[in-house]
């Protein structure tokens, strides 16, 4: 993910996303946030765990966002490479929650998000095979075919996709994405 941030351009920060609801600019502040909070789970790091993050805002983008979100990006990979982080209890986005589920989470949350980049900027959006079937079981685990969400839930509604469709369009459409989208 961080060539894909790295990639973005200023003039690209208004570009709409497959997330509905956010624009380039929205969905870096959002990882930007996200990578902090999960790294801070993976640490159970109580002092810092707080409630859930309001969504993300392109004017809370920080002016070195280029630089920060690779940093928080590495930062977070190596709090997850201590086994500790997925054993015991932590909280993420205001409730507490096994390791296991948060590591899984986050993994998805890099995917998924690192799709939604690579579409709105015209990036490559290849994914490693181990992080995509962690993000199919992670979305199998919340999201059923058939189930409505409201707008501004945590994933959309399941998008339909053909029985041979590959593994990155599976993940993509079990958030609720259509893996056909283009800006």
């Amino acid at each position: 993910m961080e060539i894909l941030v790295t990639g973005i351009s200023d003039d690209q920060l208004g570009l709409p996303t497959p997330c509905p609801s956010y624009r380039v600019g929205d969905l870096l502040d959002h990882i930007c946030t996200f990578t902090v909070k999960f790294a801070e789970a993976a640490r159970k790091d109580l002092d810092q765990l707080q409630d859930a993050p309001g969504p993300g805002d392109a004017a809370r983008l920080p002016a070195d966002w280029r630089e920060r979100i690779p940093r928080n990006l590495t930062v977070l990979v190596e709090s997850w490479r201590d086994p500790a982080a997925w054993d015991g209890m932590t909280r993420i986005g205001g409730g507490d929650t096994p390791g296991e589920v948060a590591g899984m989470v986050g993994l998805e949350e890099l995917v998924v998000h690192g799709w939604d980049l690579a579409r709105a900027s015209g990036q490559d959006e290849a994914c490693d095979q181990a992080s995509l079937e962690g993000a199919l079981t992670t979305l199998a685990m919340f999201q059923k075919p058939g189930e409505e969400h409201e707008p501004g839930s945590a994933f959309g509604t399941v998008v339909e996709v053909s029985g041979d469709a590959d593994l990155l369009d599976r993940v993509v459409a079990l958030s609720g994405r259509d893996p056909s989208w283009t800006p």
